[in-house]
């Protein structure tokens, strides 16, 4: 499902270049999730980036689907993120002058989904949120944004998942209640789920919990 090889990635130049990510290796099954754990600093957020074609390797390859997405054109990664990607933020990242619905909309619409307006608002059902459809993000909760951005995520019925810190900005009862729910769809979706987290109660919940250290995994 995914493969990563010998991944490298350093940030600077020169005297000042630091090394952070060193030679990463990494296989997922599909509909596996997998918990990526480690202190701040380690490399975790960097990675994920990576793998979600955000970033560029500096050396290596990540095949997803059998697409090695490394080499791929800013077009081609940009149009292969759309179709097999879903991503959620530790800072929900909504269109702010977009509401609920919307920007659940949009990922569909851009695919040219015939059915996408209900599906878009069957996914607001699913995170409990129709009846905050026509909100926009300003008018809504810390949690209430998370599950729109999740449903945004998920709209695509992606391949692959990831999540970097996503109850990171949510109290701890409200992050619960998000986390629930994501744990929810990933499993009724059977989708395939990369989980930044430094809460090793929520990376238990993971089928995998690989541990990041120094740019190296353990």
């Amino acid at each position: 499902m995914m493969r990563v090889q010998n991944v490298r990635k350093s940030f600077g130049s020169g005297a000042s270049k630091i090394e952070v990510l060193k030679g990463i290796n990494l296989e997922m099954r599909a509909a596996e999730t997998l918990a990526l754990v480690g202190k701040s600093g380690s490399g975790k957020s960097t990675l994920l980036s990576l793998l979600a074609g955000l970033d560029q390797v500096d050396s290596g390859e990540i095949i997803i689907n059998d697409q090695n997405i490394s080499t791929m054109s800013e077009k081609g990664l940009t149009q292969f993120r759309a179709e097999k990607m879903g991503i959620v933020f530790q800072q929900f990242h909504l269109v702010s002058t977009l509401t609920a619905f919307e920007n659940v909309v949009l990922p569909l619409e851009l695919l040219k989904r015939k059915e996408a307006a209900s599906e878009a608002l069957k996914l607001l059902e699913s995170v409990g949120l129709s009846h905050r459809a026509h909100h926009l993000p300003s008018q809504l909760s810390g949690g209430e944004s998370q599950r729109v951005a999740m449903a945004r995520a998920l709209a695509i019925r992606p391949t692959i998942l990831f999540a970097d810190e996503p109850s990171g900005n949510l109290d701890e009862e409200t992050g619960i209640k998000v986390m629930d729910l994501l744990f929810k769809m990933v499993e009724e979706t059977k989708t395939t789920m990369v989980l930044v987290t430094h809460d090793s109660d929520l990376a238990k919940r993971c089928s995998r919990v690989i541990h990041l250290e120094h740019g190296s995994l353990l």
